[in-house]
């Protein structure tokens, strides 16, 4: 069956969602990674939007921005944004999605602002709850393209911490939970070792070469000799993303 290379990161990002877990849901992808988790294999988990909308039950249509009308409808409480920050301070989500402009071998990310080759700077939209995110969510999972640009050994400007320069780091900062779990590419799907905190391949998507994925790395990235490939998606997981975004607007 016939599928986008968006398809596939949204399905191999639900994958990762487990059921009764509070998500910190994101828009884009992230959005309908849940909504497949969801209606699929995670059917109690509940989702946090960052402007206080908490749902315990999809949407019954697809959304464009996070306070369209249907996201609103039945939702389990509309509430504010701190009571959402304050869920997140407490240790009780267990797992944010978030995206960024740079990535580096440590998970770090960046969306605040990019250095030039002339020795400007490029500014971005900043952290939004991103910082937040992750920092305080037990577990980080990024979504993101596998581009040479964004995967950079070191990045520019650590906007939301993932594990800093390596082993204890986040410790050391006093963050006692959480850290990048996986990266969800254009490419493959990456995960950190659990000694030395450093990116490396965990499976690569049908179709992508491994040198392809080196090229495409700023850094050296590890791949295991038992690396395999992503499984693809099933019909049935096909047929719930395609009807959240019938016109492919997300992942066409």
């Amino acid at each position: 069956m016939e599928y986008t290379s968006a398809e596939l990161m949204v399905v191999a990002a639900a994958r990762e969602i487990r059921d009764r877990e509070l998500v910190f849901v994101g828009m884009r992808l992230p959005l309908l990674a849940f909504l497949l988790a969801k209606e699929v294999h995670a059917k109690e988990a509940v989702s946090l939007f960052e402007n206080g909308i908490i749902r315990d039950r999809p949407s019954r249509e697809g959304l464009y921005t996070v306070s369209d009308p249907a996201n609103v409808l039945a939702a389990l409480n509309c509430t504010d944004m701190l009571t959402i920050m304050s869920l997140l301070q407490s240790g009780l989500v267990d797992l944010g999605f978030i995206g960024g402009a740079q990535i580096d071998r440590f998970g770090n990310l960046n969306t605040s602002y990019i250095k030039t080759p002339g020795g400007g700077l490029v500014r971005l939209p900043g952290s939004g709850g991103a910082g937040d995110i992750a920092c305080l969510a037990k577990r980080l999972l990024v979504i993101m393209p596998h581009e040479k640009r964004r995967f950079v050994k070191r990045v520019d400007y650590v906007t939301s911490p993932g594990y800093g320069t390596g082993p204890g780091w986040r410790q050391e900062q006093g963050l006692v939970r959480g850290g990048p779990a996986v990266v969800i590419t254009s490419k493959g799907i990456i995960k950190f070792d659990p000694d030395t905190r450093e990116a490396y391949l965990h499976s690569y998507h049908p179709g992508v070469d491994l040198d392809d994925i080196q090229e495409n790395t700023g850094w050296d990235l590890t791949v295991p000799t038992e690396v395999s490939m992503t499984e693809p998606p099933r019909p049935e997981e096909l047929a719930v993303v395609r009807r959240y975004d019938p016109q492919g607007f997300w992942t066409g």
